[in-house]
């Protein structure tokens, strides 16, 4: 009878060690699992911080060439300003001059006096204005709303 006992005892022993083993092996196969799925994780990071740190240095490239634009406008719009001064002195001239009006045709001298008496600028803005591009319309985000504050940027990375 004993020697039946431990064979009974014997198998269920077996069985609760082929039960072990397979608990073994289904927390092997996750642990696997799970390193694979951190091995993408890793690797997606890895990805994403490349493509962050190259949207990085194209935002620092649109914020320069921005910049660089804006101060171009700026020089041209002065430069322009000093040649629509000049303009409206050399018509002031030659409206006041009395060789002036002998030596203009009747319709030069009404073209002359109408830009002389309007000012300059808003008489020549359709010359000057694209007409690809209406900026005659305040723009919701005009140039002079556009914030180039760079503390968004450093944000401190662990």
């Amino acid at each position: 009878e004993q020697g039946l006992q431990l064979l009974e005892l014997g198998g269920s022993v077996e069985e609760d060690y082929i039960r072990i083993a397979r608990c073994f092996e289904a927390t092997r196969q996750r642990c696997c699992r799970l390193e694979q799925d951190g091995r993408r994780a890793r690797e997606q990071l890895a990805r994403v911080e490349a493509e962050r740190a190259a949207l990085e240095v194209k935002l620092k490239h649109a914020r320069n060439q921005v910049e660089v634009e804006m101060k171009k406008r700026h020089r041209a719009e002065a430069e322009l300003e000093k040649q629509e001064r000049k303009l409206q002195l050399v018509l002031e001239l030659l409206m006041r001059e009395p060789w002036g009006n002998e030596a203009l045709s009747r319709e030069q001298c009404s073209v002359l006096s109408a830009l002389a008496g309007r000012h300059l600028g808003a008489a020549l803005a359709p010359i000057r204005r694209s007409s690809a591009v209406d900026e005659s319309c305040q723009s919701l985000l005009s140039h002079s709303d556009i914030s180039y504050d760079r503390t968004e940027d450093d944000v401190v990375r662990s």
